[in-house]
C-alpha cells in the first residue's frame, strides 16, 4: 500500500489551494485556485472580478465577508472540482507533479479544524473532499496520457 501525503506543505505545497498558480475559471483568471473558489461564492460578476486581484489569504478573508449565493451549499463541491481540474489542466507542470504522487492517498490535513475539505490533524476526523477531488483529477490526468 502506498503511503499517504497528509500535509500540502513543502514539497507538496502545490496541492494546496493557496499555492499561487493562475487559474482561469468562468471567464476570469485568478492568481490561485483559492481565489477562484472564493469568487464563485459571489452573486455578481462585479464581485467575482475583485477576486482576480487577491492573493490566496486575502481571498479567503474576503470570501468570509461576502453574501453567499443562495445555492452555494448545493454547488460548492462541483465548483471546487471544476476549479481543481482547471488548475491542473492549465498548468502542465503541476499536472506532472500531481501524477508523480503515484497512488498515495492525498489528505488535506490541517490544524484549523476544516473537517469538510480536509482532515483535522488533531482528531483525524474529516471528509477530505479536497483530497478526494485531487485523487480523481490525478486519475483523469493519467488516463488522458495513456
Amino acid at each position: 500500500m502506498s503511503e499517504a501525503i497528509t500535509r500540502f506543505r513543502g514539497e507538496y505545497e502545490f496541492l494546496s489551494n493557496f499555492y499561487e498558480a493562475p487559474v482561469t475559471f468562468g471567464g476570469l483568471t485568478y492568481g490561485s485556485s483559492e481565489a477562484a473558489f472564493q469568487a464563485q461564492k459571489c452573486m455578481t460578476d462585479e464581485d467575482r472580478i475583485a477576486f482576480t486581484e487577491y492573493r490566496s489569504a486575502d481571498s479567503k478573508k474576503a470570501g468570509k465577508k461576502i453574501k453567499l449565493r443562495p445555492d452555494w451549499d448545493a454547488v460548492k463541491l462541483g465548483v471546487m472540482e471544476g476549479i481543481i481540474r482547471a488548475k491542473f489542466t492549465q498548468n502542465p507542470e503541476l499536472a506532472t507533479r500531481l501524477i508523480a504522487t503515484g497512488d498515495c492517498e492525498l489528505v488535506e490535513g490541517n490544524h484549523w479544524h476544516d473537517k469538510f475539505w480536509g482532515v483535522d490533524s488533531k482528531t483525524g476526523e474529516g471528509e477530505n473532499h479536497l483530497g478526494r477531488i485531487l485523487m480523481k483529477i490525478r486519475d483523469e490526468l493519467r488516463q488522458s496520457q495513456s
